[in-house]
């Protein structure tokens, strides 16, 4: 039984870890998935923006700290049982998407791990077995800190996950689990490989004779005696669809220009936009001037959004942009960079850097041939300093606090101990003292 518990625990922790991580380092992610339930239920219209990205970063926080709280056994009793309220909360609404089908992915691990409706009710169902078998034992869970020194682990840990959310809204998710990620080839991206899996279509005719109505299928079609109704075409098989889609790029007149940007030999650069009209707008001059340095150095610069003319004139008006618009669908926009406004550098076709417009390239910056920049580079090894960046700056410290406990913990132990020696020393020679003593005393009075 202690064996079942602490896999359960081990199961429950590291995957509340990873979900909440995720989450956190892609606050506006999680955020578009939540509308996304809203849109099913009907109050996309009724929760404001600013609501639905606090609740972003409050969910990424609470799974993150439970995660860890049952990693490392603190306040066993409580946080087992509000595990166990959770993932009833969460295999509900699983299996009302697993049946209804509101959303294709529920956002379980952000875009690192996409799962099926029906994948997630099986995984919340397995989590659900694990939150009762620590409900039911939570002190069979191995402790790692004492109760004395948990508070600072709890402080530690909702600091941490909210410190990280709130860095990557003001910049970029540290981890960029989208397929347009730097390095990524977007031409590519969007090619699919010879002897993939073709989609499957299932068509039905509804024709009519002599006043009677028949549904047919390609196998078999009436002849010519029957009139022509209706058809209808249903996708009966999902065949493969490559990690980029839908990406395309109009300019006002409605040429598409994709090709020729993508195919570009050299630097393009690219400002982001999904919506104008709700664009921040504090660091517009520092496009202005990005946009002059384009053009003296003759990189293209172009601005993909999804706004309207209107918009877009606003826009105008207000910066004294002077860069081209074109228009690009609005959800891969948003997939592309979380940032409204952010900006993509992107070299024969491939992403090579990507800004928030918090982090706007600047004009000291901007010294010289692109090719001759650091920012004109494909950064190396991004992701492993990353990763350990992560471990240093959280990990490292909780471990050192586990060492220091248990070092301290064990210290009281030994002192504990050798007290107890002493004092089961000092009784002994007392009581040999008294023995002594009695017998003296005996001694004297016989002999008196």
């Amino acid at each position: 039984m202690i064996v079942l518990v602490n896999i359960s625990r081990l199961v429950l922790g590291v995957t509340f870890v990873f979900s909440g991580y995720v989450k956190a380092i892609d606050p506006i992610g999680t955020q578009y998935k939540i509308q996304d339930y809203l849109v099913a239920l009907g109050l996309s219209d009724v929760v404001p923006d600013f609501i639905t990205l606090g609740m972003s970063v409050l969910l990424a926080a609470i799974e993150f700290t439970l995660g860890l709280l049952m990693l490392f056994a603190i306040r066993r009793h409580l946080v087992s049982k509000l595990m166990t309220v959770l993932m009833v909360i969460m295999t509900l609404i699983t299996i009302w998407i697993a049946i209804a089908n509101p959303v294709k992915d529920c956002g379980c691990f952000g875009d690192a791990i996409h799962l099926t409706n029906t994948q997630t009710l099986l995984k919340n169902i397995v989590l659900l077995g694990c939150a009762v078998i620590v409900a039911r034992w939570p002190l069979l869970m191995y402790r790692f800190l004492s109760r004395s020194t948990q508070w600072i682990a709890i402080n530690y840990t909702i600091l941490y996950i909210l410190l990280t959310s709130l860095y990557c809204l003001y910049h970029l998710p540290v981890f960029d689990f989208r397929p347009y990620h730097i390095g990524a080839n977007i031409k590519k991206g969007m090619e699919i490989p010879p002897g993939a899996e073709q989609p499957e279509f299932h068509t039905t005719f509804l024709m009519e004779k002599n006043g009677v109505r028949k549904e047919f299928t390609l196998d078999n079609y009436p002849d010519s005696t029957w009139q022509f109704i209706d058809s209808k075409t249903e996708q009966i098989k999902e065949g493969y669809v490559p990690p980029i889609h839908d990406f395309s790029i109009e300019l006002a007149d409605g040429d598409d220009i994709t090709d020729s940007i993508l195919s570009r030999k050299g630097y393009t650069f690219l400002l982001i936009s999904p919506h104008l009209s709700q664009a921040d707008d504090s660091n517009f001059g520092g496009i202005d001037q990005l946009y002059e340095y384009a053009q003296d150095q003759k990189i293209p610069f172009y601005c993909l959004t999804a706004s309207t003319e209107k918009e877009i004139q606003r826009w105008e008006d207000i910066t004294g942009a002077e860069y081209p618009f074109c228009i690009t669908d609005e959800t891969t926009l948003k997939t592309i960079i979380r940032s409204n406004p952010g900006l993509l550098l992107i070299k024969d076709g491939t992403i090579i850097r990507k800004w928030s417009h918090n982090d706007i390239p600047t004009s000291d910056v901007l010294q010289g041939p692109l090719n001759k920049l650091p920012i004109g580079q494909l950064p190396t090894n991004k992701m492993g300093k990353t990763i350990a960046k992560v471990l240093l700056w959280f990990f490292l410290p909780l471990i050192l606090l586990v060492f220091a406990d248990r070092t301290w913990a064990w210290s009281k132990y030994v002192r504990r101990k050798i007290k107890a020696n002493q004092e089961s020393l000092r009784k002994e020679e007392e009581m040999i003292e008294n023995k002594s003593n009695k017998i003296l005393s005996t001694f004297k009075t016989k002999k008196t």
